[in-house]
């Protein structure tokens, strides 16, 4: 594993538990068992420690290091001001969407650079399951926003018929699939 490769990892456990984070402080307010926060929060969870796991594995004991008290606690603070500005304006939804495709874009970065075909196919995993939950959520993001019944009919079936790999991969544009 090289430097930037751990570099990415970092970067990506950090988004991931930022994530999850923002996803806990907007689970609280919902009153469904499982909802799509408690799920994506999990994901969130899968996705830092396959990179946790991966950095661990690493012979440097400098790569090995996780996220301090001090980054720990600013992430903390960043992602409560960022949930209670969403709840007093009433869009959790369209927020944490966003905050999920930041996530998405990290994921597709670390699996399209990495070396391993343990850690790709972990993140390739994790890819199709996030892919369903950001469909999920921006069905959720047009209900909360008050869109019309028809567009939210055409994300709704855009999102049943894209399940399949093949599909879900030509929708990510990879620079590299076009080689």
């Amino acid at each position: 594993m090289i430097d930037a490769e751990v570099l990415r990892l970092r970067k990506l456990r950090g988004v991931a538990l930022r994530a999850r984070a923002l996803a806990k402080f907007l689970d609280s307010d919902c009153t469904e068992g499982q909802s799509v926060f408690a799920r994506s929060a999990v994901m969130c969870w899968t996705i830092a420690r396959v990179a946790s796991g991966h950095l661990r594995a690493h012979p440097y004991l400098s790569y090995q290091r996780g996220p301090g008290p001090l980054s720990e606690l600013a992430d903390r603070m960043s992602t409560s001001l960022i949930a209670l500005s969403a709840r007093r304006r009433n869009r959790g939804v369209s927020v944490y969407a966003q905050q999920l495709r930041i996530v998405a874009r990290e994921v597709d970065d670390a699996r399209a650079l990495t070396w391993s075909p343990e850690l790709s196919d972990a993140l390739g995993r994790i890819q199709i399951l996030m892919h369903r939950l950001a469909n999920e959520l921006e069905l959720s993001a047009l209900a909360e926003s008050g869109t019309s019944v028809t567009q939210r009919a055409k994300v709704a079936t855009r999102a049943e018929s894209s399940n399949s790999l093949d599909e879900i991969a030509a929708d990510t544009g990879w620079p590299y699939l076009a080689i």
